[in-house]
C-alpha cells in the first residue's frame, strides 16, 4: 500500500498542476481557478495580490462566506464562531470582514496557497447544513455522537504530508493499551473532488508519519445516499469509512 499511496499523491500533485490556470488581471494581481468546487458546483477561486519583491497577499475576496450567506446559512452565534475560528486558525488563514486572505512570499506561496483553498472547502462543507432548516451543522452533529458514545479526541489538528504540504484532520484520538491512534474525517459533501482531496490527504500523511495510525471518515448521507464506490475508494486505501446512517459500526473501533 505504501506504493499505491506514493502514486495517489504524485498522480494528485499533478492533476492539480494540469487543471489550475492562472490569469493576469492587471500588473499586480493573479487570479488562479481551481478545480475544487463548492457547493453551487462553481470552481473555487482565489486572488494573489503581489505587495512587494517577495511578499504576496492570497484572498477569497470574501467569495465563501458571502455565498453561504446568500444560500441562507448564517455563521452568527457562539457554536458556529468557534467553528469557524477553529477552521481558520487551523489552517492559518485571517479573517477581515468576510475575506479569508494570508500573507505568502515564494518560498511558501504553493503551501499557503493550498492551505487557503483548504479553508475555503472546509468552511464551505461544514457549514452546509445537515438538514433543511435545522440549526446545527453536521460537523456539531459529529461532535455530538463522539461525546454521546464516550469516544476520547482532540478536534482540529494539523500535519505535514510527505508533500510538504499540510493536513487539516478533524478529530484525532489517541492511542490506548488496545489501539493505535486515529483519525475521523468528516465529510459534509461527498463528492468526487472533497473525496479525491481526503484520500490525497490521507496517503501523504502516511507517507511521512513514522507511527501507526488507522484512518476513518464519516459521510453525510442525510440528504442522498452515498453511492458505493465512494466507500470503495476509502477501503481501497485503508481508511473504514461509513455512511452516518450507519455511525454506530464505528463505535467499538474509535472508542477502543
Amino acid at each position: 500500500m505504501n506504493s499505491d499511496a506514493g502514486l495517489l499523491v504524485e498522480s494528485y500533485l499533478s492533476w492539480i498542476r494540469s487543471q489550475v490556470t492562472a490569469v493576469k488581471l492587471d500588473n499586480d494581481i493573479t487570479e488562479l481557478t481551481t478545480p475544487f468546487l463548492d457547493h453551487h458546483n462553481d470552481h473555487l477561486q482565489i486572488y494573489a495580490t503581489r505587495r512587494g519583491a517577495d511578499q504576496f497577499l492570497l484572498t477569497d475576496d470574501g467569495y465563501v462566506l458571502a455565498e453561504l450567506k446568500a444560500s441562507g446559512v448564517e455563521r452568527r452565534g457562539d457554536r458556529r464562531q468557534r467553528l469557524l475560528r477553529e477552521l481558520i486558525n487551523g489552517y492559518g488563514i485571517e479573517l477581515t470582514g468576510d475575506e479569508l486572505h494570508v500573507e505568502a512570499n515564494s518560498s511558501n506561496l504553493g503551501r499557503r496557497a493550498h492551505n487557503l483553498v483548504q479553508a475555503m472547502l472546509s468552511i464551505d462543507d461544514m457549514f452546509v447544513l445537515a438538514q433543511p432548516r435545522v440549526e446545527a451543522v453536521f460537523f456539531e452533529d459529529v461532535v455530538k455522537f463522539l461525546d454521546d458514545s464516550e469516544i476520547r479526541y482532540s478536534p482540529r489538528a494539523k500535519f505535514a504530508g510527505r508533500s510538504g504540504l499540510d493536513h487539516l484532520v478533524d478529530f484525532v484520538i489517541p492511542k490506548s493499551k488496545t489501539a493505535p491512534e486515529r483519525i475521523l474525517q468528516v465529510v459534509n459533501s461527498p463528492r468526487r473532488d472533497r473525496i479525491e482531496s481526503l484520500l490525497f490527504a490521507a496517503s501523504d500523511m502516511k507517507a511521512a508519519r513514522a507511527i501507526e495510525v488507522v484512518y476513518f471518515a464519516l459521510l453525510n448521507d442525510s440528504k442522498r445516499e452515498v453511492p458505493p464506490d465512494i466507500i470503495s475508494a476509502f477501503t481501497a486505501y485503508e481508511i473504514q469509512a461509513r455512511p452516518w446512517s450507519q455511525r454506530t459500526d464505528l463505535v467499538h473501533a474509535l472508542a477502543a
